[in-house]
């Protein structure tokens, strides 16, 4: 290998680092009272624009960086499939599947028709409505290829699901002593209508076991329709590059990382804890493994933001999606 090729592989190293860095202060930020409601991946996206800002964007290390935001993100895509138990979704959870259904077309539609009415910028409306319905930044990072959505977009479309979901998850908690519903019916309507994983369990928690394992089975069935979901995207994106030359030669390109995605959800499902036995602590490894890919991958997404363009396009998709998130959590409290 000669001096220029050790040189490019140093600074790839050095951008995919540098994504870790800004991963690893987002961690701390966490820990900070007022961020730890926000969490790791929206107080690393936080650094990461600001870092943009600041002291621009580092194309020294573009390489490393891209490859955190297109590579590792599919990376953590498919990491995330051991987070679905498609045998309890089977065996448990096909009742909730239908309305999980119903919520994540009533998440997507209103947004969608919402942002049209506001005129708010379309792309960031579309992934805000999909990380609404499905499960939050894991949905928007999974369509985003798909949609041919810009990093800035999407990054920004992460970082309001981020803070709402959080909010959204706060306020139940609130709400939740005052609400005629007994606990597995919270458990319920928290899996149905709140935006992350993560949002879910810190809502349905404080209401006991049973509402959180039903919650988490609620929010699992909305995972679980993430796939067919990206495939209706395929269709509907390439019926509409049919008749257009420019959009033609662009294809789409075939979400691989889907296929894995679901390999590891049957894998997580039929084989570990089977006939593999595996750990809690192994599992939760797992999965802070997948937060800090995901965390990574959200930075690099993070410095390609603009805060002019942040100011300009994001108020009105996040308007749309507060409103949407309202009327989604009264949607579903009324069909639990």
């Amino acid at each position: 290998m000669n001096g220029q090729s050790k040189n490019k592989t140093g600074l790839w190293i050095a951008g995919i680092a540098f994504t870790f860095f800004i991963a690893f202060l987002g961690f701390l930020l966490a820990k900070v009272p007022g961020f730890d409601h926000i969490g790791q991946l929206a107080s690393a996206i936080i650094i990461a624009v600001a870092y943009r800002q600041f002291f621009g964007y580092p194309e020294i290390l573009r390489p490393g960086i891209t490859f955190s935001s297109k590579k590792l993100l599919r990376l953590a895509i498919i990491l995330y499939g051991l987070k679905l138990n498609i045998d309890v979704v089977f065996r448990d959870g096909l009742g909730l599947l239908v309305r999980d259904a119903f919520i994540i077309a009533f998440a997507i539609g209103f947004t969608v028709l919402l942002a049209k009415w506001l005129k708010a910028d379309r792309n960031i409306s579309l992934l805000l409505g999909v990380g609404t319905g499905v499960c939050g930044a894991a949905a928007i990072a999974a369509v985003a290829p798909i949609l041919k959505t810009k990093d800035e977009d999407t990054a920004i479309g992460v970082g309001i699901i981020a803070m709402m979901g959080t909010v959204f998850a706060i306020g139940y908690t609130i709400l939740r002593p005052i609400l005629p519903l007994i606990p597995t019916d919270y458990g319920i309507w928290s899996g149905m209508s709140l935006h992350e994983l993560a949002h879910v369990a810190i809502a349905a928690a404080p209401a006991g076991e049973d509402a959180l394992a039903i919650a988490l089975l609620a929010k699992l069935g909305r995972v679980f329709l993430l796939v067919p979901l990206c495939f209706i995207f395929i269709y509907f994106m390439k019926r509409k590059s049919k008749g257009n030359p420019e959009e033609e030669q662009s294809k789409i390109e075939f979400p691989w990382f889907l296929v894995g995605f679901i390999v590891l959800s049957l894998f997580g499902s039929y084989v570990l804890g089977h006939s593999i036995p595996v750990s809690d602590s192994v599992m939760a490894s797992i999965s802070t493994i997948t937060t800090w890919l995901l965390t990574a991958a959200m930075v690099g997404l993070g410095l390609n933001v603009s805060l002019r363009d942040l100011r300009e396009r994001a108020m009105k998709p996040l308007l749309a999606m507060t409103i949407a998130s309202i009327a989604l959590s009264i949607v579903a409290y009324f069909i639990i």
